[in-house]
């Protein structure tokens, strides 16, 4: 049996995200161009429960549409990390997270922290009045290449609605850590989804 629901997982959380542009080649999986950071808390009533960091790139899809192909990600659910690899070819590795969360008036401020083996990845602080807003309807694309749990291309349709606004977002890479090239990249701007509703197929 399975540690990981059948898809679609139909998820429930908050997202920070930060894009990025990245103005060298660093490998053939981090080419020039730009880039998303997003840490993720996806929260009752999702069908698993767990926090997320991914770094993820624009691309065209074979269809010629915009999409994201994820290049790095960590979770702290093994069951997660089965079910990416295996369900959609996302390469997702194990990390621990910290996260605080605080309120004043409409004002939520967030810091984070991901390490792996207690060598950090990245600490990110943020604050935003997302919970204010109105609810909106998104879709996203993401095409990901084969990996061993899945040989062939995955194309993964998301679905929700969200609270979205842009926010206040400050990242900090660890300059010996995996996503120790970000440190060069220039921060274009940051936003976050409050409260959202996903469904991920």
């Amino acid at each position: 049996m399975n540690p990981y629901p059948p898809a679609p997982w139909h998820m429930h959380g908050s997202l920070w995200l930060s894009v990025f542009r990245l103005g060298r080649d660093v490998d053939a999986h981090h080419p020039a161009g730009t880039y998303g950071v997003a840490l993720v808390s996806y929260e009752e009533p999702s069908p698993l429960t767990y926090h997320e960091l991914l770094l993820a790139r624009t691309v065209k899809n074979a269809a010629g549409k915009g999409a994201v192909t994820i290049t790095d990600i960590w979770v702290d659910s093994p069951a997660s990390q089965a079910g990416g690899r295996a369900l959609w070819a996302i390469p997702k590795e194990l990390c621990d997270f910290d996260l605080d969360t605080s309120f004043r008036g409409p004002i939520t401020s967030t810091d984070w922290t991901a390490t792996v083996e207690r060598r950090p990845i990245v600490e990110a602080s943020f604050t935003d009045v997302s919970r204010a807003a109105i609810r909106v309807p998104f879709t996203g694309l993401v095409e990901q290449p084969g990996i061993p749990e899945h040989p062939e291309t995955a194309d993964v349709v998301m679905k929700g609605t969200a609270k979205a606004l842009p926010c206040r977002g400050r990242w900090t890479f660890a300059a010996d850590g995996p996503l120790g090239f970000m440190r060069e990249a220039r921060q274009l701007g940051s936003f976050r989804m409050a409260g959202f509703r996903l469904a991920f197929d």
